[in-house]
């Protein structure tokens, strides 16, 4: 039976919403998406082809399966995930931003939907700090934004520079807040990376800002990784999606961070 709220969705959005259901069923069948999304089958088709190419599933017969696992995702892939979830997430972070800040937006995808949401913002004139290129050429005709771009060495996975450069730009550098991305936050040890040199990174700018928060949603709640970026002393505020478990956000806010959940 055809799903009416689906039908006529943008390409964008029904591409993010067949990752979304391959993660909630793990399967999928052209037959049973064109159905949902009332178009061909031969969209279908191209629209798995399109997300296997950026990596975000393995096409079989007559449908796809999830990707396996791996350390680090591509940006592509990451920005169709939890897209929702981010969105609002960066409306909330927008709303703490008054005229005259000074930010830090670190590499990731939710930082860059906070970039979208500076665009059509009513600010007059903010400056904004971030070693990320897709956060950069977000911002780079805004008239209210003074960009500062680090420079450093560039890891293409997620468009961002991080090694000794970007450090010692940092240094001579001060911000009222840094808007912190994740790859994994665990209530007892603190947010993590897979990256060694972006962990270096961002501790720099933790040591630089005068208000950490940590934009993540949920599914990077109670997940660990190689490198710590923080304590969770380190943190003042996480925001994150209503679905995040409830005993990661108790055992935070007793540790003294502020949760807002959106």
């Amino acid at each position: 039976m055809l799903n009416l709220v689906e039908s006529g969705l943008l390409i964008e959005e029904r591409r993010r919403r067949i990752c979304e259901l391959l993660r909630e069923e793990g399967r999928v069948t052209v037959e049973a998406l064109a159905t949902r999304f009332g178009t061909s089958q031969v969209t279908i088709r191209a629209d798995l082809s399109a997300l296997e190419s950026a990596g975000a599933l393995t096409r079989t017969h007559g449908g796809a399966l999830p990707r396996e696992e791996e350390a680090d995702e591509p940006l592509g892939v990451k920005q169709l995930q939890h897209h929702a979830e981010k969105v609002r997430i960066a409306q909330a972070a927008l709303a703490l931003i008054r005229d005259g800040d000074t930010i830090i937006l670190d590499s990731g995808t939710t930082t860059a939907e906070i970039a979208r949401a500076i665009r059509k913002a009513d600010l007059k004139s903010i400056n904004v700090i971030t070693n990320a290129l897709n956060v950069a050429a977000l911002l780079m005709d805004v008239p209210a934004v003074r960009l500062i771009m680090l420079g450093g060495i560039l890891r293409r996975e997620s468009n961002s520079l991080s090694g000794p450069m970007a450090g010692a730009a940092l240094a001579s550098l001060q911000a009222d807040r840094l808007y912190l991305g994740a790859d994994g936050l665990d209530p007892e040890i603190g947010v993590m990376t897979p990256h060694l040199q972006e962990a270096e990174l961002n501790a720099e700018m933790i040591r630089i800002s005068r208000q950490v928060v940590v934009v993540a949603d949920s599914s990077k709640l109670i997940r660990r990784n190689v490198s710590l970026i923080a304590k969770v002393e380190q943190i003042h505020m996480l925001i994150t999606d209503d679905a995040a478990p409830a005993p990661a956000i108790e055992a935070l806010r007793n540790r003294g961070v502020e949760v807002r959940l959106v």
